[in-house]
């Protein structure tokens, strides 16, 4: 027997009840936060509820069968009545008056006790009656409870999921995260301009004016020799060297 069957051995249902809850408070199984713990307490409750339809069940089942017993010993001294009035019935037409008078005495004491058995049987129906609505509606809400407890466990399965991606998104900061990048790579192309300007500004311009001059000529030189090319078959004279030197 586990230490909650032996609670409420000792205290009763309901206040088993009260210090199984309290015993789950100061584990720290807080119902009202709504977590893990209050699924606990919701099994808990649900085995209890279990526990209780069986018993339950059981009383149904004594109740019917005290029931069946009634109904059978009304059944029987009916019986009786109906045999004790037929032998008289028989006496009598023997015209055997002292037989049939003894044979109707004996059913007027058995139909005396009729009325009290026939309410004994009509009250055992109605508890009987009673008592499998009872136990029809207590099985229908434990149907639901077990649906309901199954829909809290996949709830707070999510919540759990919900909980930590929080916790992990609160723990790495995406925003801060995405925040510091966009800053860094502001700093990357300032820095970028920064130097290309501070390059431009350290050339020389008339080194560069030069250069582009020395370009254009040797562009439009490279064009010349291009178009006498276009223009003659035979291939150019190289220009001699200065033999006297």
């Amino acid at each position: 027997m586990g230490t909650r069957n032996v609670i409420y051995g000792i205290f009763g249902q309901r206040a088993g009840s009260v210090i199984v809850g309290t015993w789950n408070w100061l584990w720290g199984i807080p119902v009202e936060q709504g977590g893990t713990g209050a699924v606990l307490v919701a099994e808990e409750a649900l085995r209890t509820m279990q526990e209780t339809v069986q018993k339950l069940t059981e009383a149904v089942a004594t109740q019917v069968a005290a029931y069946q017993r009634a109904e059978q010993k009304y059944v029987a001294k009916v019986k009786e009545y109906q045999a004790l009035e037929q032998k008289a019935r028989v006496a009598m037409q023997q015209g055997n008056e002292e037989a049939a008078r003894l044979a109707m005495s004996q059913a007027l004491l058995v139909e005396k006790v009729l009325p009290q058995l026939k309410a004994n049987v009509e009250a055992a129906e109605q508890y009987v009656t009673a008592a499998k609505q009872k136990l029809n509606r207590e099985k229908e809400r434990l149907a639901t409870y077990r649906s309901e407890l199954s829909n809290m466990r996949d709830i707070n399965e999510v919540n759990q999921a919900l909980e930590q991606m929080t916790r992990v998104n609160n723990s790495y900061n995406i925003d801060s995260a995405r925040s510091q990048f966009e800053q860094a790579k502001g700093a990357v192309e300032k820095r970028q301009l920064r130097t290309q300007a501070m390059a431009e500004l350290s050339e020389d311009p008339t080194e560069k004016l030069a250069a582009d001059l020395d370009r254009m000529s040797a562009d439009d030189e490279i064009s010349r020799r291009l178009s006498r090319l276009m223009g003659s078959s035979k291939p150019s004279s190289l220009p001699m060297a200065d033999l006297d030197s």
